[in-house]
């Protein structure tokens, strides 16, 4: 009876108070609708291989059909979900990696039913880096009897890197347009450098002293 008193009996109302509210939360729970939505979500790429670069100018997004809880489903973002594909291993060239409901990454309470698309493809490269030239943009209007004779870039070439086969297809790096109109004689500006490919950056990144040098025509 000494065991009931204080194990059992021992505030035995705010226990049954507590049973109630566990037994009404699992009640209404359980009564709570069940929905399911499609949230687009980016693909997350882990433990890319350091001399690797993904080739492919564009990586499609994943559509995810999760289903659950309305209260949860209703709140389900691309935080909450998103689609991890492991390169570990990787080698460069064609890859194909399917995209099941075991790579997608989603809340506990909400369950994968779909993954549009099934699968994936996209190139992989070697990084490779390159000097290439740097060819200023001028435009600009000049006096009658006024040409430009020479223009020059400091610094005169600049890295860059990216995968091999773009980086070996870049001839040379561009300045930002130049306006040199008026220039009798020689002016230096300053611009910045890029390179059309979008997977190819440029490693230099301090600003391009463009020098414009005019002349007077024959």
């Amino acid at each position: 009876m000494s065991w009931m008193r204080k194990y059992v009996w021992h505030n035995a109302g705010l226990k049954a108070i507590s049973l109630a509210a566990a037994i009404l939360l699992w009640m209404a729970v359980a009564r709570e609708p069940i929905a399911e939505v499609a949230v687009n979500v980016p693909i997350e790429f882990v433990n890319m291989p350091e001399n690797l670069e993904i080739s492919s100018q564009t990586i499609p997004q994943a559509q995810v059909r999760v289903r659950g809880p309305a209260r949860v489903v209703r709140d389900v973002s691309q935080a909450g979900v998103h689609a991890v594909i492991d390169l570990t291993g990787a080698r460069p060239g064609p890859r194909t990696f399917e995209l099941g409901p075991a790579r997608i990454q989603a809340p506990r309470d909400v369950q994968v039913m779909q993954v549009i698309p099934t699968r994936i493809q996209f190139e992989l490269d070697t990084r490779a880096t390159r000097q290439v030239e740097v060819r200023p943009r001028v435009v600009g209007k000049f006096a009658s009897g006024i040409q430009i004779a020479r223009v020059t870039a400091d610094p005169a070439v600049v890295t860059i890197v990216g995968p091999e086969s773009r980086v070996n297809a870049v001839e040379a790096a561009t300045t930002d347009p130049v306006d040199a109109t008026g220039v009798v004689g020689r002016q230096t500006f300053t611009s910045h450098v890029y390179v059309t490919d979008p997977l190819v950056r440029v490693l230099h990144t301090e600003p391009i002293h463009v020098t414009v040098i005019t002349e007077k025509t024959q």
